[in-house]
């Protein structure tokens, strides 16, 4: 199901587009912006941050959309881009398909290939659930992938932990946010995963640092002064990038993939490679 539109989105969106279709036009603009995936190194600062976590390193992949729009090899593309850079720990958004269930067990081999020393961790998006929950769920098990969905794990480096928590969509899934943190400790430095960022502001507890989201795609496209018209609504106070919500640090990808259209215009797709900074 597709995200509800207000009719001023509506107008601002139509507006925007006939503006991007006379850019696209005059810049011969194809179906990427760039050929070639963008790796999005941001270092977050983060308070409390055990010792052991100081310069530990993320691989954020999310919304990869496999479908009419994104094929295998870009998949493939993704995924070797991800490991190349040999990140501590590696996340996984959700949106591993475009609701074609019968590319479900693909994808997982593919992204069954991810390594990291400190895991590779998951949580399902609304296109995910839509395809096939039970699929996608058993097939990240098959490969590997522990999924996190309305559950938590703890993850040791140089003697320290922190919980990692991942919470279930919040359009069309059922998230649990509490039964996400109930295996942390009353001092534990937490740190979560949900697709949709429209759940950032339920997340509440003052243990959870830093929340990491997808499903924008940070709207695919960026137009001079009039921004980005087609962010899902809900979602239009953490757009794209690192954001301050009022409890913690938000981290929202552009993705990798696309829908309802091959197009980016100065968004482009983005594995993202976050730093833990202690402060």
């Amino acid at each position: 199901m597709a995200d509800p539109i207000t009719r001023r989105a509506f107008v601002k969106g139509a507006l925007g587009a006939a503006v991007f279709t006379g850019i696209a036009g005059g810049a011969g603009y194809s179906y990427w912006e760039s050929g070639d995936l963008l790796i999005n190194e941001q270092t977050i600062p983060i308070k409390r941050l055990p010792e052991g976590f100081h310069g530990v390193r993320i691989a954020f992949l999310t919304d990869l959309h496999r479908g009419q729009l994104i094929s295998n090899e870009y998949v493939d593309q993704a995924v070797e881009r991800a490991n190349s850079l040999k990140a501590d720990i590696i996340l996984l958004g959700g949106d591993y398909v475009d609701y074609d269930a019968d590319l479900i067990v693909s994808v997982m081999e593919r992204l069954g290939r991810l390594k990291a020393p400190l895991g590779v961790y998951a949580v399902l998006g609304n296109r995910d659930i839509r395809a096939n929950r039970m699929l996608t769920s058993l097939e990240l098990k098959r490969h590997g992938i522990l999924e996190i969905t309305n559950r938590g794990v703890w993850i040791e480096s140089h003697g320290s932990r922190i919980y990692l928590a991942g919470f279930d969509d919040i359009t069309i899934g059922h998230p649990d946010i509490p039964a996400g943190l109930s295996g942390a400790t009353t001092d534990a430095t937490i740190l979560s995963l949900t697709h949709n960022p429209f759940l950032v502001d339920s997340i509440v507890d003052p243990r959870v640092k830093l929340i990491l989201c997808g499903h924008t795609h940070g709207g695919q496209i960026n137009l001079p002064v009039l921004g980005r018209p087609f962010i899902p609504q809900g979602c239009e106070r953490y757009p794209i990038g690192l954001i301050q919500s009022p409890n913690a640090k938000v981290f929202v990808s552009a993705g990798i993939g696309v829908t309802y259209a091959p197009i980016r215009f100065r968004c482009p797709p983005e594995v993202s490679l976050l730093t833990l900074a202690r402060v």
